[in-house]
């Protein structure tokens, strides 16, 4: 893999290789872009196949954070980190703590969370080397696990892009098929089964299928056979790539709607949605309630305005469904060009405050 032409290929900030041999610990942070403001993107802990496969995640989620942070109108710009190692087995407070030690030698350049893999506990434990962590425990005046927010966030985007498909945003009697029913799917679920949605669900975890079957009357389908369901609308919420050539041949919803990132496999299926006529809610866009979230945090928590905040991503659906239709082009690119304005816009001015001699102001420190 040649590195600097990767980096180059997407103008990448920065990419930094930590390790500390006696906690195991093997760290790959990628920092996209700081126009915004500095990069916030959580810790993923995963089982990569090979080093080369563990940069790659790490520069495409940055990327991801980039424009979820611009299109969501945070003043932050994106960053992601992938922990090469077994969650359930690889894990130590050492590990942790080292790479706590790493982003405070950042100095605020990048700001981490949780992500898949790692925990609000993980979190706790980075925050006793540095600051420049979120999503910690409530005790230390933090935000907690940000999966409800996220599920919430999904919900009012749904509702958005089901007014598009069905002409009212009313998700009663809907059909919702929910691939992977983790901690924000299942939350997802609880707020469509109280709107009286009928749910189908798959997870490769038994229990958690269980769980759903349980808690809402879901109906449990073969992880192989949820994308061919019969539903009105398909919510991927597991890894992503699940938008692709042969689940496009099978493929019965009109709403594309759920919490996985990177859901389309090629940039080109976005295009083949649209000429579908499928709407499709940019995963980035509609599951940004988490980072909206925890963002919060960095002007003193506050449930009720976080919470307000993420039922914009409603508002935010709308706009990119809008432009999509005025231009006759995919969501995705609608989405990637509201994201990119954003960040043009405020690099051109921040190089005007530059040339007239003035500077940035300092960022206030994250704990007061």
């Amino acid at each position: 893999m040649e590195l600097f032409a990767a980096l180059e290929r997407d103008d990448y900030e920065e990419l930094l290789f930590c390790q500390d041999k006696a906690s195991g610990l093997k760290a790959i942070i990628a920092i996209h872009d700081t126009t915004l403001g500095p990069a916030l993107g959580g810790t993923r802990m995963w089982t990569y196949a090979t080093e080369e496969d563990a940069i790659v995640d790490a520069l495409r989620l940055a990327k991801g954070m980039t424009y979820k942070n611009a299109v969501s109108g945070l003043n932050l710009g994106g960053g992601k980190t992938v922990i090469i190692g077994d969650p359930k087995k690889d894990k130590n407070e050492a590990m942790f703590r080292a790479f706590g030690r790493y982003i405070q030698g950042l100095n605020g350049r990048y700001i981490t969370a949780e992500d898949v893999g790692t925990t609000e506990e993980d979190m706790n434990i980075i925050y006793q080397e540095t600051d420049y962590v979120t999503g910690t425990s409530p005790t230390y005046g933090s935000s907690g696990n940000p999966s409800p927010a996220t599920a919430y966030g999904v919900y009012q985007g749904m509702k958005a892009a089901a007014k598009a498909a069905f002409g009212n945003d009313s998700l009663e009697g809907k059909t919702v098929a929910v691939q992977g029913v983790g901690n924000v799917a299942f939350s997802l679920c609880k707020h469509l089964h109280e709107e009286g949605a009928q749910l189908i669900v798959t997870d490769i975890h038994k229990e958690a299928v269980g769980r759903a079957v349980e808690a809402y009357g879901a109906k449990a389908v073969d992880p192989a056979d949820i994308i061919s369901t019969d539903c009105d609308i398909y919510a991927p919420c597991a890894l992503g790539a699940t938008i692709n050539d042969e689940s496009l041949r099978v493929i019965k919803a009109k709403v594309i709607a759920g919490a996985a990132n990177n859901q389309l496999k090629e940039a080109y299926h976005g295009d083949t949605l649209h000429e579908m006529g499928i709407v499709y809610a940019p995963d980035y866009v509609i599951n940004a309630g988490g980072v909206i979230n925890i963002a919060d945090e960095l002007n003193g928590y506050n449930k009720e305005r976080a919470f307000k905040q993420v039922s914009k991503i409603y508002d935010n659906i709308t706009r990119v469904l809008e432009i999509s239709r005025l231009n006759g082009i995919p969501t995705s690119v609608a989405a990637n060009q509201l994201a990119e304005e954003r960040i043009s816009l405020l690099r051109n001015t921040r190089s005007t405050f530059l040339r007239n001699g003035q500077h940035a102001l300092s960022r206030r420190s994250l704990r007061g």
